[in-house]
């Protein structure tokens, strides 16, 4: 059997593990991340929208121009629509600027984000070849399909996994680590154990890609990304997928409804509001069932799980995806640290302390929102298309209604940037609270666990763009830090130093930052414990009760 090496092996190559991939190829570690796909195939149109926070990853991977050069025209709104069909009138909008929008400052529910790289609309069919295109000219980063994994072992020291191709040739691939991102049904969950836990069934969505010529020109509302549907005989959710009229069409399936039982183009005429002589043609079957299932274990030893292994629900908002991508960017900086020498044997606990944590947050979220948007359609007004006074006041009470529920998930800022690591062993906290938040809302701010309050540096350049591979001395003083830059250089842990000025948001001397942004530690002077706190960060002292044994 042929055998082949790696330090760290990524199983599923879709946005997730190449995002993964590409972290730690460009840290230089060698990497493998496979696919059982038997060629490169993004036909999935699921996800539709690529957080700020994900944003801010493909730039600090050198990609952000390139994504958000992608997808719609430069003056494509971005808006949602509230209408009786998609060709039907419009009862409300949400604003949401376009690309050259957001460039020129365009004032909107959405315009206000304390980034440099705001969120951007566009599907998943044009994000996966940019991030495939960049994997295949990485060095150190080897992409390969039709292989499938069959098993694997944790040795302790290595992880073997047995891998097999549909020609039936068989092979083994030795790691330091591996990371599970292949998917709800993955096999790597199954290999250490762990299950998924929570609500199995919340809603079935029949789902149709179609392109449908003709579409947008019947519509009698402007141009928009998205466009909620609510009439009493079918209510739905659209999207624009390009300017060349396909669209992702969600059907919600009422109560006691199943997929075999609905006339899927019944279903949509009534959707489209268009009659039975519209000719359309349906790309792709995406038919789902909404869930909230969260993993029992995200890790073990030297296995861990990212993305849709780890956890699935209501994929609103793109959160999927996007959690998927967030659990990459706060795992490989941790297996980078380890596998450089500067990490400890406590520093891959902070993983599952910290995501799992996380992700039931967020899943209570998307969560809460699916079942507010049960409850809405159930109870569109019987008269809201009536041509008369009652009919347009009940388009008027039920748009605005609609407007407001939906602003959070569609300007969702708090949860973006609101959450916080509360009990994570990498993080030395303080006596101050972390801040509240909601999906809609946050404050920013600088307590130990917090995302770092961004600020944009003289030379128009994020403090993002500052921060090194593993921790950041931020400071307001110039010349303050002397202990802990000395206490660095002897530990060998590498130390970027960033000055800034002070501000109502920053108002300590230090501030130690991750890569992943979050602050692990604050303080008004120089430390003179400066060893220990730099050697609990990178997980050189014990840890007694590690969440992934």
């Amino acid at each position: 059997m042929h055998k082949d090496t790696c330090q760290v092996l990524i199983v599923g190559a879709g946005p997730v593990g190449l995002v993964a991939g590409l972290d730690l190829a460009q840290r230089g570690i060698d990497v493998i991340v496979l696919d059982q796909r038997t060629n490169f195939d993004p036909l999935t149109v699921r996800c539709n929208h690529i957080s700020s926070r994900s944003m801010e990853i493909f730039r600090r991977l050198g990609l952000a121009d390139e994504i958000r050069a992608g997808g719609f025209t430069d003056g494509f709104p971005h808006d949602v629509s509230i209408r009786l069909t998609v060709t039907g009138r419009e009862m409300a909008r949400i604003k949401i600027p376009s690309r050259a929008g957001r460039k020129a400052g365009e004032q909107s529910e959405d315009a206000e984000w304390p980034t440099l790289e705001p969120p951007h609309r566009m599907n998943q069919i044009f994000l996966e070849p940019i991030l495939q295109e960049k994997a295949e000219n990485t060095q150190g980063l080897r992409l390969q399909f039709d292989q499938e994994v069959t098993h694997i072992s944790d040795l302790g020291d290595r992880v073997l996994a047995g891998i097999r191709s549909s020609k039936g040739i068989k092979r083994e691939i030795s790691s330091n680590y591996l990371i599970g991102c292949d998917g709800g049904g993955s096999l790597v969950r199954k290999e250490i154990g762990a299950e998924l836990e929570g609500d199995a069934i919340v809603q079935r969505v029949q789902s149709s890609f179609i392109h449908a010529p003709g579409l947008t020109a019947m519509m009698q509302a402007e141009p928009c990304w998205g466009i909620l549907n609510f009439n009493p005989r079918r209510s739905g959710t659209v999207y624009s997928i390009d300017n060349d009229d396909r669209f992702l069409v969600h059907n919600y399936l009422r109560p006691g409804e199943a997929f075999e039982s609905v006339d899927r183009d019944s279903c949509l005429r009534t959707i489209l509001g268009v009659p039975d002589n519209f000719e359309y043609q349906l790309n792709r079957n995406e038919d789902w069932i909404g869930r909230r299932l969260v993993t029992n274990k995200i890790a073990k030893g030297c296995v861990f799980l990212a993305g849709d292994a780890a956890h699935i629900w209501v994929p609103m908002g793109g959160y999927g995806m996007n959690a998927g991508i967030a659990d990459a960017a706060g795992l490989t900086w941790l297996i980078d640290a380890k596998l450089k020498g500067w990490g400890g044997n406590s520093l891959l606990a902070a993983y599952a302390a910290e995501r799992l944590t996380i992700t039931r947050q967020v899943s209570h979220f998307a969560m809460e929102t699916a079942e507010a948007m049960i409850k809405n359609r159930a109870a569109v007004p019987d008269e809201i298309e009536d041509d008369s006074s009652e009919g347009r006041a009940a388009q008027n009470w039920f748009g605005t209604q609609t407007r407001d529920l939906n602003m959070p998930q569609y300007c969702c800022a708090g949860l973006n940037y609101g959450y916080y690591y509360d009990n994570s062993p990498i993080i030395i906290y303080d006596s101050m609270q972390h801040p509240s938040y909601s999906m809609a809302d946050y404050t920013p701010s600088t307590v130990p666990g917090c995302r770092f309050a961004h600020i944009v540096m003289a030379d128009g350049t994020s403090i993002y763009d500052h921060l090194g591979p593993g921790y950041t001395l931020v400071r307001t003083l110039a010349g303050k830090g002397a202990a802990l830059i000395e206490a660095a250089n002897q530990l060998n842990i590498p130390l970027a130093i960033v000055d800034i000025p002070t501000s109502k948001l920053h108002q300590h001397a230090l501030y130690l930052v991750r890569p992943d942004q979050h602050v692990a530690w604050r303080g008004q002077h120089d430390p003179q414990d400066s060893e220990t706190i730099l050697q609990t960060l990178c997980g050189q002292l014990p840890f007694q009760e590690s969440p992934i044994t």
